[in-house]
């Protein structure tokens, strides 16, 4: 599991020594701490809207005392590599999709989100993600030196293929689709009949065209994103489940911040959640209009129910992986 708990890295060092100097009350200057966040989607993406949403709401709590410094669009790495950094402190903090949570921590509870066709919708997300289970799964990555500040959804999955128009559940069979190679993808996507592939986010574009692969299972705003929508024409509308990503921030970074700050940067994220849940819930579904005018065929999954029924045994499963999942399951299917 990868952690770092005895040497910091030059940056982290750096900043833990520029944060040793002593810090003035509030309402008057502060040293000013600079924090590079990272995220490996475009601009107009819900994950950079996540970063400005959080920025803006810590500035309003600390005005003047952090300087978040936004690099999107893969600037310092992919996601994993993103990951990584932060957790050893050579990035002080990220946006994540969740996905690549458990592939580099051995993590699993951030799953919970991504169980199939179990949060709704994005109102479902937006109270999920603001009650108590949330901020415990978010808790759980301290283990990793990691502290979470928020999760979000950058769009509910959907099914883009570049090959044939995916109409009803025997039409999955066979299509070879990307997916984040981990356990839970793995298995709802074969459960449902695909053959699912591993695949690097960066490489989907060129796997599509080429016809390495057939199909990708991806949310709107990364189709418009990607220009996706230049290779994939046919997209299956199924909202099989959200794409959770996590605001983190370096842990023995984090710890060596003012208490006030913590606590700062704590309910920023809190506050950041619902706003940039609105700017995804909208993008989603403005921007199917957008695919529709480039050529893209929007179409509705016909038997949507009996693809429930199929991967429905999965979430049980998975629930008895976890206590965080069992309870997350449960807070879930209850509210």
């Amino acid at each position: 599991m990868t952690t770092r708990r005895s040497v910091l890295a030059l940056a982290g060092a750096t900043a833990v020594s520029t944060l040793a100097m002593p810090w003035v009350s509030r309402g008057r200057a502060a040293d000013v701490v600079t924090m590079k966040m990272a995220h490996a989607a475009a601009e107009s993406h819900p994950a950079h809207i996540a970063c400005l949403k959080f920025k803006e709401e810590l500035d309003k709590l600390a005005p003047g005392r952090v300087d978040i410094q936004i690099f999107p669009n893969r600037q310092l790495g992919d996601e994993k590599q993103n990951l990584e950094s932060t957790i050893t402190g050579t990035l002080e903090s990220l946006i994540v999709s969740s996905v690549i949570i458990p592939l580099v921590t051995g993590r699993p509870a951030i799953s919970a989100y991504q169980l199939p066709f179990l949060v709704r919708d994005y109102d479902h997300f937006t109270k999920m993600a603001t009650s108590p289970i949330a901020q415990k799964i978010l808790d759980d990555l301290s283990g990793s030196d990691l502290v979470g500040l928020m999760t979000v959804d950058i769009g509910q999955r959907h099914f883009l293929s570049a090959t044939k128009a995916v109409k009803s559940l025997p039409d999955f069979a066979g299509q070879k689709t990307r997916i984040v190679p981990i356990p839970l993808m793995k298995e709802i996507w074969e459960t449902v009949g695909t053959a699912p592939i591993g695949l690097p986010y960066g490489e989907v574009y060129g796997a599509m065209e080429t016809k390495v692969i057939d199909a990708v299972e991806i949310n709107v705003s990364s189709i418009v994103g990607e220009n996706l929508w230049e290779v994939g024409k046919h997209l299956t509308l199924t909202g099989h489940y959200p794409w959770p990503a996590a605001v983190l921030i370096n842990k023995p970074f984090f710890d060596g911040l003012p208490a006030d700050l913590q606590a700062a940067m704590r309910e920023a994220g809190r506050a950041a959640i619902a706003p940039t849940l609105a700017y995804t819930a909208e993008q989603d579904y403005t921007s199917r209009d957008l695919l529709k005018e480039k050529g893209v065929e929007i179409i509705p999954l016909e038997n949507l129910a009996e693809m429930k029924a199929r991967v429905a045994p999965i979430v049980s499963e998975w629930a008895g992986k976890s206590e965080l999942i069992a309870e997350f399951v449960s807070v879930a299917q209850a509210s």
